[in-house]
C-alpha cells in the first residue's frame, strides 16, 4: 500500500498535499484542532524530501522542479479554499455578481497557492531526511506567509500562528516578538515530529525534549503575564482609572437602498439597544454597516432622533460613507459624533478590501459593467493617515473591518494609553467560518498592542477583549444587544515595533542550515 502511494505520481504530487492543504481548516477557529498541524507539516516536509530524494530517478524523465512546485501549491489550493471559501458569500447580495460565484471559489485559492508553491519549490530541493532541512522547510513557509500578508494589498489571513488563539497563555509572547516571528516559531514547532523520519539521528530525544521545554516555558511566562496584568487591571478600577463604553450589536439584515423609513427605524433600534443613561458618561460604539450604504450629510435629517435621546455626556461611534465634494472623492469611515450629530473626529479606511471596496484598474473593469460588490458604483478613495482620537486621557485606534488583520496598523501607534476600537459588517459572510475567523484576529491584536480591543459588528461577533487577549464580555454571531464595560485606562510597557525579530530569526535559520550543509 506504502509503495503503491509512493509510485503514484498523482496520489503523492497533486491529491495528498491537496488533502492536506484542505484539512488545516480545522486548525482554526472555529474548531480549534491545533493538534492536526503536527501531522500535516511532517507529512508536507516528508513528501517533498521524497520526491527531492527520487529526483534522479524515478523524475528523472519529469521537470522534477515542477513536481515541487505542485506540491505546495496543491496544498496552498487546499489551504485557502477551505479557509477562504465563505469570501463567495459576499456575492449573493447582488445579482450582477451571483453568476461569479463559482469562479471566485476556485480562483481566489488558485492564485493565493502560487505563494506556498513557491515556497516549496525554493526549499524542496535542498531538502533531505536531516534537521537542518526542517529548519529550512520552516524559514521558506514562514517566508511566504510574510510575503502574501505584504505583497499587492496583503492578505494576512490565518497565518498559522492562529491557530492558537484559543490557547491564551501560549501566545502572550506576541507582544514582545510580534506576529510573524510567533508564526515561524509556530511552524517549527509543528514540524518537530519531523525528527522521526531521520535515520541514525542520535539527537532526537534531545531536540524533542528542548522544544518541549520551550513550550512549557512559554506557557509559564503567559500564565505569569495573565495572573499580573489581572491585578493591575483591577488596581485601576479601584482607582477609578477607566472610561465606561457600551457597545451596540443590532444584527440588522443585510440590504441595499435603505428607505428613509428604514433608516430612521434602524436608527431608533440602535437607541434602543443602546441603553442610554443621560448622565452617565459613556462612549458608545456602534458598528458598520448598520447604516448601510448611506453617507453622513444623508443622516443629518435624523439629527432630533439622536439629540433627544443622547447627552453631552455622550460620544458615538459608528461606520458611515462620507464625501469630500471639493475632490470628489468618497470614502469608507469611521465617525465620532456628539449628542448634535456634530462630527468630533473622522477617520476615512487605509486597508480597502479589493473588488469589494475598490476596483483594481476599476476604469477597465467599469467598462464592461463590473463595480465593487459594496453598495454604489466607483471605488471608495484609501485615507491618507492613521490618525487616532482622544477621549478622558485614553488614545482610540481606529480600524474598520479587516483592518484588524494587519499587524503593522498597531505596530504603528507611538502612543502609551490606547483602546483599539474595530467596527466591522460581517454580515456578507452569513453563518459561514468567516466570522469566526474575523474575530479571532482581535485578539492578537490586543496583546501586540498591549491594548482593549472594542470589536463592534452589525453580524458577527462584537465583544471586549482586554489587554492581553482574553474576552471579557461578547455577543456570538448573530446575537443582538449590547455589552458594558468600564475600561481601565492603562499604560502600554512594551510591544513589537516591527518585524526585525522575524527577520533575525529567518536568518539565524538559513545559516544553519547553509552551515550544516557544508559539513554535509
Amino acid at each position: 500500500m506504502i509503495n503503491f502511494f509512493l509510485n503514484n505520481r498523482v496520489l503523492l504530487v497533486f491529491v495528498t498535499p491537496f488533502l492536506l492543504g484542505c484539512f488545516s481548516v480545522f486548525s482554526f477557529q472555529p474548531y480549534n484542532f491545533t493538534i492536526i498541524n503536527f501531522l500535516i507539516f511532517p507529512c508536507l516536509f516528508s513528501i517533498l524530501c521524497y520526491i527531492n530524494k527520487r529526483s534522479k530517478n524515478k523524475y528523472r524523465k519529469k521537470p522534477y522542479l515542477i513536481n515541487l512546485f505542485y506540491v505546495g501549491y496543491f496544498f496552498g489550493i487546499g489551504f485557502f479554499l477551505t479557509g477562504t471559501y465563505w469570501i463567495s458569500n459576499s456575492l449573493k447580495f447582488d445579482d450582477t455578481f451571483k453568476n461569479l460565484i463559482p469562479i471566485t471559489v476556485i480562483l481566489i485559492p488558485m492564485f493565493l497557492g502560487i505563494f506556498y508553491g513557491l515556497g516549496s519549490l525554493i526549499c524542496g530541493r535542498y531538502l533531505k531526511y536531516d534537521f537542518k532541512s526542517i529548519l529550512f522547510f520552516c524559514a521558506a513557509i514562514s517566508a511566504v506567509d510574510y510575503l502574501r500578508a505584504k505583497v499587492l494589498t496583503g492578505f494576512p489571513w490565518n497565518i498559522w500562528a492562529y491557530s492558537w488563539s484559543w490557547f491564551n497563555e501560549i501566545i502572550q509572547i506576541l507582544n514582545p516578538i510580534g506576529l510573524f516571528a510567533f508564526n515561524l516559531l509556530t511552524i517549527t514547532f509543528f514540524c518537530i515530529p519531523s525528527i522521526f523520519f531521520i535515520k541514525k539521528y542520535e539527537h532526537k530525544g534531545l531536540i524533542l525534549s528542548f522544544f518541549l521545554a520551550m513550550f512549557f516555558s512559554n506557557y509559564i511566562y503567559g500564565n505569569y503575564v495573565l495572573n499580573n496584568n489581572k491585578i493591575e487591571n483591577q488596581k485601576n478600577l479601584k482607582d477609578k482609572k477607566y472610561i465606561y463604553i457600551k457597545i451596540v450589536s443590532p444584527n440588522f439584515e443585510l440590504k441595499y437602498d435603505l428607505s428613509e423609513k428604514e433608516i430612521s427605524d434602524r436608527i431608533k433600534k440602535l437607541i434602543m439597544y443602546s441603553g442610554v443613561e443621560k448622565n452617565k458618561k459613556t462612549l458608545f460604539v456602534w458598528p458598520e454597516g448598520a447604516l448601510s450604504g448611506k453617507y453622513f450629510f444623508e443622516i443629518k435629517k435624523y439629527k432630533n432622533l439622536i439629540k433627544e435621546n443622547f447627552s453631552s455626556n455622550h460620544l458615538i461611534v459608528f461606520g458611515i460613507n462620507t464625501l469630500d465634494k471639493e475632490e470628489n472623492k468618497f470614502f469608507n469611515s469611521f465617525v465620532v459624533v456628539d449628542n448634535n450629530l456634530n462630527k468630533q473626529f473622522e477617520y476615512n479606511k487605509v486597508k480597502l478590501v479589493p473588488f469589494g471596496e475598490f476596483l483594481p484598474f476599476h476604469n477597465k473593469w467599469e467598462d464592461i459593467g463590473l463595480k465593487k460588490i459594496t453598495e454604489g458604483f466607483g471605488s471608495f478613495t484609501k485615507g491618507t493617515i492613521n490618525n487616532t482620537f482622544s477621549y478622558s486621557g485614553i488614545n482610540i485606534v481606529p480600524l474598520i473591518c479587516y483592518e484588524i488583520i494587519f499587524p503593522e496598523l498597531v505596530q504603528k501607534i507611538s502612543s502609551q494609553k490606547n483602546l483599539l476600537i474595530n467596527i466591522s459588517e460581517d454580515g456578507w459572510f452569513g453563518d459561514s467560518i468567516g466570522p469566526y475567523q474575523h474575530f479571532s484576529k482581535s485578539i492578537f491584536r490586543a496583546i501586540e498592542s498591549d491594548s482593549y480591543v472594542l470589536r463592534s459588528a452589525n453580524k458577527g461577533f462584537s465583544a471586549i477583549i482586554n489587554n492581553k487577549g482574553q474576552i471579557i464580555k461578547s455577543l456570538k454571531n448573530n446575537e443582538s444587544g449590547n455589552i458594558e464595560y468600564k475600561i481601565p485606562i492603562i499604560e502600554k510597557k512594551n510591544g513589537n515595533k516591527n518585524d526585525l525579530i522575524f527577520f533575525v530569526l529567518l536568518f539565524t535559520y538559513c545559516l544553519i542550515s547553509l552551515r550544516y550543509k557544508k559539513n554535509d
